[in-house]
């Protein structure tokens, strides 16, 4: 496994490789607003739970919608939504395939969040072992600046992906990428705009803002697409 310069300071920031090698699920509380929720008439999230698998892509959201304690679940390329108790009370496969056309131009349902929100938090907040991963090809351009290239087996907005980071400290600054699920042209920025530290000193991006991203690559002021607070960033494994 060869990673560049910039990719080994960003997994240094973050913690370290042998901590999120051993690594098996990351828990967090988060709230998210913004426009894209709004667009597809969805409710903002406000202190949801989401428990992620950190070298799969499996990621739980609860409450995923209005009806409390109703988890929406992402499975690879499938969804499904389970009740407190665990039940499967609505599944949809390869979930992907659905957002082509239709009424999810104008509405999605919880089955629909569940595979935006789940997989797009499983690669916002699991990055630094996105970093080491071998199936995913990781190109850098110039100190700070890497593309992506991800396989077809990891669900994600898009094919390709440019990720900045401090020269300095390899902290993430910007994440700019196409949401296709939502349109071909859907070009956004996901901007870092704060750093937090957990109860274990594990550095961590806890406040992010998604807006478009202009002709030249800039991310514009607005509109503000989801705006991310993220809490109680803890990871759980053989070193926790």
């Amino acid at each position: 496994m060869s990673i560049s310069k910039t990719a080994e300071k960003a997994i240094a920031a973050y913690g370290g490789m042998e901590l999120w090698q051993s690594a098996e699920t990351l828990e967090v509380e988060v709230n998210a607003y913004g426009w894209a929720f709004t667009l597809k008439r969805r409710p903002f999230f406000r202190r949801v739970k989401i428990i992620e698998q950190v070298h799969t892509p499996f990621s739980s959201l609860t409450p995923i919608g209005r009806v409390p304690g109703i988890s929406g679940i992402l499975d690879g390329h499938d969804v499904r939504l389970e009740d407190k108790t665990g039940k499967v009370i609505a599944e949809r496969k390869n979930a992907r395939q659905y957002f082509k056309i239709g009424r999810r131009l104008f509405f999605w349902d919880d089955l629909d969040m569940s595979y935006f929100a789940n997989y797009a938090s499983w690669n916002y907040f699991i990055l630094p072992a996105l970093l080491m991963r071998d199936d995913i090809e990781w190109k850098e351009f110039e100190p700070g600046l890497l593309e992506a290239r991800f396989p077809q087996e990891i669900p994600t907005h898009s094919q390709v992906q440019r990720f900045r980071f401090d020269r300095d400290n390899g902290r993430l600054i910007q994440h700019d990428y196409t949401a296709d699920i939502i349109s071909p042209l859907a070009r956004a920025s996901n901007v870092v705009l704060q750093h937090s530290r957990n109860t274990e000193g594990l550095l961590y991006p806890s406040e992010r803002r998604v807006t478009p991203r202009g002709p030249k690559g800039k991310p514009l002021k607005g509109p503000v697409l989801i705006h991310l607070d993220i809490h109680g960033f803890r990871l759980r494994g053989k070193l926790t």
